[in-house]
């Protein structure tokens, strides 16, 4: 093998055999349950990384998510907690926890753009009249929510304008001596965002102590609201704000 063929073929590992193809990537029919709770304001801003700023209530996204059809990575659920926060006065959001039952999108995200992707059980199903969360991490359950089934319409505009918001990530790579060799912040965004439906309805969300997957490190002082729809969407590449390694 030349060292061309190399440079012209390289944009993953492992090179002979990569572990997802090249992106973006579109989702079909991705189903999202958010419960969006209050937390403790103090260990809100310590889980959020400078430059990025917290406005108005300490307010936590929790996340489950059913990815039944997507190009490059398959069928496929998440779960994780996402962070209100806004950047140099842009707002949007940081993605603290991401847990995930496939490989491909655990790799790709934490290589491409920097996702804090972990290997774990995350489901979301209906049961009869209500729509159940949870994350399994090895054998301990340390995520549980639910919502009433689709109650009440929401605005489909309105939950569009929350997908197209700027996106952001705390991505990390080390050299092979073990020193930090990327250290970054990179804003993305959703393309081609079509939500086909979405519903309000009361909702609960409980987190559980885990010493490796610490979820309920931000505690759940009271949940705010829960919000359940379906999207087809592009997750498309980012760019680079912040540089640690040399922004001052």
């Amino acid at each position: 093998m030349k060292a061309d063929d190399i440079r012209e073929n390289a944009f993953c590992m492992p090179f002979a055999n990569p572990a997802y193809p090249r992106g973006p990537y579109r989702f079909y029919n991705r189903e999202f349950m958010t419960i969006t709770y209050r937390t403790d304001p103090a260990k809100l801003r310590a889980a959020v990384p400078e430059p990025l700023e917290i406005e108005g209530d300490p307010l936590v996204k929790y996340e489950f998510i059913r990815m039944p059809d997507s190009t490059g990575f398959g069928d496929y659920s998440e779960s994780g907690q996402v962070i209100p926060a806004m950047f140099r006065g842009k707002k949007g959001s940081y993605t603290h926890r991401m847990f995930l039952n496939d490989h491909p999108p655990i790799a790709g995200g934490r290589e491409i753009w920097g996702y804090p992707k972990v290997l774990a059980k995350p489901t979301l199903q209906a049961k009869t009249d209500t729509l159940v969360g949870t994350l399994d991490y090895g054998p301990v359950r340390i995520a549980t929510g639910t919502m009433g089934y689709k109650h009440k319409p929401v605005d489909l505009n309105e939950v569009k304008s929350a997908l197209t918001a700027p996106n952001y990530l705390l991505k990390i790579i080390p050299h092979v001596d073990g020193s930090v060799r990327i250290c970054e912040l990179v804003e993305f965004y959703l393309k081609d965002v079509q939500v086909k439906g979405a519903w309000a309805a009361p909702g609960s969300l409980e987190l559980s102590p885990h010493a490796l997957a610490p979820v309920a490190d931000l505690p759940v002082l009271d949940v705010v609201s829960a919000v359940h729809f379906i999207a087809d969407l592009t997750l498309d590449f980012g760019t680079v704000v912040y540089d640690y390694l040399t922004d001052q």
